[in-house]
């Protein structure tokens, strides 16, 4: 296994993603700039400046031509992914955090926390990626409130029909697309869900929650199949596209760091079988919690990002 250091950020990481054909890798953190790197050798190709708050989440295109970013400076921005030009930016009155496009890239969600007495909502845009002007929608064209608390996570699934959330106090909530009634919610955890992630299948999902442990989740029934425990705080945590395997980041709360080891504070990234639900392996390097994770597609190397604003690639073989 070959790892790779990829140092762009100075504050923490707060989503590492790949792109469609894995040699592309982004990083977003607290530090306003989101960065890209080659995933096969870690070299960062460069930065995406204009947003004045924390990037909390990222999307690509399925060609990679275009970056989709979400911010809390109150702003959604497209880039152009080769030069970073942004061609477009959504403006809104609340801090923005998740996104994702649907199926067909024709539909943008994006989520906004609770601002100002403004109830957490997710929204929904028209889009046309290819090209941007006057009849490009600023203002999304549907919102849909949700309870109170973040929402930290959201996907399109059901070819478009459905969206899938998680929240905080442990919640995952699925909304029809097109009346924005909800239609199933279950706690699935006793504490804040950090990160979600889709299965290469689309059928399940993984969550990764402060009540120390991480959960496979049924999309359609969003009944819990597996229960990975760590004894720490999980941050995020992803589903090998290759072998029955899960990852999980996480560790000792941040504001604990400074008094405790990196062995004790549990700062590695740790491997799990997905059918058993065991432990049977861990990669250190990180000397903070990891904030996020993610597989490439091949399912052949992965990529953590920690709270120190480093990430490491690494590659099997």
């Amino acid at each position: 296994m070959r790892p790779y250091l990829l140092k762009g950020h100075e504050r923490p990481l707060t989503q590492v993603k790949y792109n469609a054909e894995g040699d592309l890798l982004v990083s977003c953190a607290k530090n306003l700039q989101p960065c890209l790197w080659y995933a096969d050798d870690g070299r960062r190709v460069g930065t995406y400046e204009g947003h004045n708050g924390a990037v909390w989440s990222c999307e690509f295109t399925l060609d990679s031509s275009r970056l989709i970013t979400s911010s809390a400076d109150q702003t959604v921005r497209i880039w152009d992914l080769p030069t970073g030009r942004e061609l477009h930016q959504i403006r809104m009155n609340e801090p923005c955090r998740a996104c994702h496009l649907s199926v067909g890239e024709q539909l943008l969600v994006f989520t906004t926390d609770s601002f100002m007495g403004s109830p957490p909502q997710l929204h929904l845009v028209d889009l046309d990626l290819q090209e941007f002007g006057e009849r490009q929608g600023s203002a999304p064209k549907s919102s849909i409130t949700a309870p109170k608390g973040r929402i930290t996570r959201v996907f399109f699934t059901d070819c478009n029909r459905q969206l899938i959330s998680s929240h905080d106090g442990g919640w995952v909530r699925r909304w029809d697309t097109e009346t924005g009634e909800l239609v199933a919610e279950v706690q699935v955890h006793e504490d804040a869900i950090q990160d979600m992630q889709v299965s290469p299948d689309g059928s399940y999902v993984i969550t990764a929650s402060l009540d120390k442990t991480a959960k496979l989740v049924d999309i359609a029934s969003l009944q819990t199949l597996k229960t990975y425990k760590t004894g720490r705080f999980v941050q995020s945590a992803a589903i090998s596209p290759l072998y029955d395997h899960v990852l999980l980041g996480g560790g000792q709360d941040a504001s604990q760091v400074t008094t405790t080891s990196a062995k004790a504070g549990g700062f590695e990234a740790r491997f799990y079988h997905k059918i058993y639900a065991e432990e049977f392996g861990n990669v250190r390097g990180h000397f903070g919690p990891i904030n996020t994770v993610a597989f490439a597609p091949d399912g052949r190397s992965f990529t953590t990002g920690g709270a120190g604003g480093t990430g490491f690639c690494c590659c099997w073989g």
